[in-house]
């Protein structure tokens, strides 16, 4: 079985990250949606709400699990028996530092990270913009699936 992970914060699910878990569907068996916990960062959404976006955005998908972890993503991958880590590219930014990760964990666990580029209509899109404009009470209905908005 082709099982991919793809972690982040999710806080919250983008539209951007809706499209690159969109894109992947046809390249694994399972995509196992996990978000990180990090004792040390603020959240705007709780776990809970976080996990609730996701798992109503993709409710119809079959392939698709929502699951948290903790530690190093490479140990909750051994964990779930996944063969790949999904992640995508918004700009030359995040390819070096994505590179840079991807390199050490294929070094110490054998576990290949697949990329996918985001699509242009969605390559500016980031949660921390989501969250600035929500702060602001500006109109981020257009940046965040359905299940996001209020």
């Amino acid at each position: 079985m082709k099982r991919a992970v793809f972690p982040g914060s999710f806080d919250p699910i983008t539209n951007g990250h809706f499209d690159i878990i969109q894109r992947s569907l046809h390249l694994f068996d399972e995509i196992i949606i996990a978000i990180g916990i990090n004792a040390d960062k603020k959240y705007m959404f709780t776990l809970e709400e976080r996990q609730h976006f996701i798992k109503e955005t993709f409710k119809n998908e079959p392939k698709i699990k929502v699951d948290t972890y903790t530690g190093l993503t490479i140990d909750y991958c051994k964990s779930v028996d996944a063969n790949f880590l999904l992640r995508g590219l918004r700009n030359p930014a995040d390819f070096e530092f994505e590179k840079a990760i991807a390199h050490a964990n294929r070094l110490v666990s054998n576990l290949e990270t697949v990329f996918l580029l985001t699509s242009a209509d969605t390559s500016y899109i980031s949660s921390s913009i989501v969250r600035d404009f929500i702060r602001n009470n500006g109109d981020y209905t257009l940046l965040v699936p359905p299940a996001v908005r209020k």
